[in-house]
């Protein structure tokens, strides 16, 4: 399994637009082979900040499958525009889980 971490940064002003753009993009992600599952996380202390964290099965299944899907055209079409900077993208894999 692998997981995709991207910090988004919000345009200042943005953030409900963003939100609402996020939960209609997140039906083009979802039916991807190979998603597992993902989550938006709002920064506490930074608001226009969010964390969001995606399941893989394998790291092609996101750079190959979502990246070159129709629906990664829908994604970016919804989302590009509201971030500032745009965000790195990395990917990790699992070492160590705790408890299990």
């Amino acid at each position: 399994m692998v997981l995709e971490v991207a910090l988004l940064n919000v345009i200042d002003g943005q953030t409900d637009e963003f939100e609402a753009a996020f939960r209609q993009a997140s039906t083009y992600i979802a039916v991807i082979p190979g998603y597992i599952s993902h989550e938006l996380q709002k920064c506490i202390e930074t608001p226009q900040r969010y964390i969001l964290l995606v399941y893989w099965d394998t790291l092609k299944a996101h750079t190959e499958g979502f990246r070159q899907s129709a629906g990664y055209q829908e994604w970016k079409r919804l989302l590009h525009h509201f971030y500032d900077p745009f965000p790195l993208v990395e990917h990790f894999e699992s070492i160590l889980r705790y408890p299990d």
